[in-house]
């Protein structure tokens, strides 16, 4: 199954689909409130997809929940093994979708996909939106699997940043790779032999993935021979980061990993850090 889908495919409004609405940031609840998909969950960013961090040094901003607590959730949202899963927020996917489907995919849940553009194709495409609280019927929690698959901790990353045939993929802005600016994380800069790639280059001027094509050839440029099993990816807290391992499926590039903790771990664990002259 692709990773996305278009607000014009009818299986948006299959009402078997259990959509989610995963917004992020400031008033993230009253932005759902002011229009979502019909039948929409809203899910928080904060609340449903991490943890709350007694110390972000030791897992980042948004460590992963517990995988009882996750499937918890799945369950009171509807969610069963086989249901088919349709995510987005209003930034395009960066800052919830992309998480969500990664989430999901984590645990072998491969009946997910992101709306690609986000409410943003949704509007555009002239969609009426809905201002009712969709509340879901609960089912059984999900089962719990082992552990979630495909992270790597910061031993490894620290490892792979060294290693000729690794590739760690920090998909932050230039500035704050560069260590011109941190608005977020106590310190600017980036994982010595971390290379950049800002997950926006991804997107079209609507806001929408390009094509498979156009994709590989951006990621390949960036890991070149590199197995993408040998490939980290990470962003400011484990958020953004999966949207770029989202294109990188979309483009037939599987098998990438997550530093769940990220730069917000990092940098709070007095390693390293590289900026533009060091």
């Amino acid at each position: 199954m692709s990773p996305l889908i278009e607000i014009t495919d009818s299986r948006v409004f299959d009402p078997e689909a259990i959509i989610i609405d995963v917004r992020a940031g400031a008033n993230a609840y009253e932005r759902y409130l002011a229009g979502h998909l019909p039948n929409a969950i809203y899910a928080n960013l904060d609340d449903d997809l991490a943890e709350h961090p007694a110390d972000p040094a030791f897992g980042g901003r948004h460590p992963l929940p517990s995988l009882t607590d996750f499937t918890a959730t799945l369950g009171s949202w509807g969610i069963r093994p086989d249901s088919h899963v349709i995510v987005y927020d209003d930034k395009a996917g960066a800052m919830g979708g992309a998480r969500l489907w990664w989430m999901l995919r984590s645990i072998g849940h491969t009946n997910v996909q992101v709306l690609n553009g986000g409410l943003k194709a949704a509007t555009d495409e002239g969609l009426e939106l809905s201002t009712d609280v969709y509340t879901p019927i609960a089912v059984t929690p999900y089962p719990v699997p082992p552990a979630y698959r495909n992270t790597v901790n910061i031993e490894e990353v620290e490892a792979a940043a060294k290693a000729d045939d690794r590739v760690v993929i920090d998909v932050r802005e230039g500035q704050r790779y560069l260590g011109y600016t941190e608005p977020l994380d106590l310190v600017a800069g980036h994982i010595p032999g971390a290379v950049n790639l800002f997950y926006s280059t991804s997107l079209s001027p609507e806001g929408k993935y390009l094509t498979s094509q156009a994709l590989a050839t951006i990621y390949k440029e960036t890991i070149g021979d590199v197995n993408p099993q040998d490939v980290i990816v990470h962003c400011g807290s484990g958020v953004t980061a999966c949207h770029t391992l989202l294109g990188m499926e979309q483009a037939g590039i599987s098998g990438a990993k997550l530093y769940v903790g990220s730069w917000s771990e990092w940098s709070r664990r007095d390693l390293p850090i590289a900026t533009e002259n060091k």
